[in-house]
């Protein structure tokens, strides 16, 4: 089974681009997407009949939002966390299938100006906590643009970057918060190196000299390892500044 994410930065830019070229190339099981911006009445549905789809709409018009395509129908479907502080933003979409939970995540961002950073760390908090009450119930995938930089390998220039939004301090505790609770960070079971990012700056050249961060990411609870058959990035995937990240489990 092939699951792929991506942040499309816009599903309605995305289709006059080359979102379609690319599902017919791809052939995901499953297609994730964050940051839509759309709900299902606001784009031509040209996706083939073989995916169902799935929508958690921002209630602020033209903003974040999530979608899940998918070849086999979820037993149940599930928008947001069930905190009212942190669901109106359509941020987390969550389908349930035989095997595991799959969470389609878009972690909010802290801001250039760190203004959003509190809110951001309260967020992490409340994201773990229902990770932690799924993974009661049975096995959790989650992926999507989770905004950060793991580590310094995860981005060009990481001393430069070093308080700055995506790489903060606080930032990054959040995301070992999901390693310490027993995710597993997918692509790094396969590759060790640095160099390899999903995001690239908009500003002329940047992409093409792969000055990059990786912000977008497959994790795993730990008894879903030995399913585990492969990770990867998509760099040459264009149609949005972020590329699609996935993973093929048994």
């Amino acid at each position: 089974m092939k699951l792929i994410s991506w942040n499309v930065n816009g599903l309605r830019s995305a289709l006059r681009k080359t979102f379609l070229d690319y599902l017919a190339e791809e052939e995901p099981d499953i297609l994730c997407l964050q940051e839509t911006r759309a709900g299902p009445n606001d784009v031509e549905q040209l996706w083939p009949a073989a995916y169902s789809t799935c929508w958690n709409v921002a209630r602020k018009k033209g903003y974040s939002g999530t979608a899940i395509f998918t070849k086999t129908r979820p037993i149940n479907v599930t928008c947001g966390i069930a905190q009212s502080e942190h669901d109106e933003e359509g941020r987390v979409l969550t389908a349930e299938f035989a095997g595991f939970f799959l969470v389609n995540v878009y972690v909010p961002n802290s801001r250039r100006d760190l203004v959003r950073l509190p809110y951001r760390q309260l967020w992490d908090r409340a994201f773990l906590r229902y990770l932690r009450k799924l993974q009661r119930m049975k096995p959790v995938v989650f992926c999507g643009d989770l905004n950060v930089a793991h580590t310094e390998l995860d981005l060009a220039n990481p001393a430069a970057n070093i308080r700055n939004h995506g790489f903060t301090r606080e930032e990054r505790a959040g995301f070992d918060a999901f390693i310490k609770a027993g995710f597993i960070d997918t692509f790094r079971e396969f590759e060790k190196e640095g160099g390899h990012y999903t995001w690239w700056s908009p500003m002329p050249g940047v992409r093409d000299r792969n000055v990059g961060w990786r912000l977008d990411y497959f994790l795993i609870s730990g008894v879903l390892r030995p399913r585990l058959k492969d990770a990867l990035i998509r760099p040459m995937v264009l149609g949005s500044d972020h590329s699609p990240v996935g993973i093929t489990i048994d």
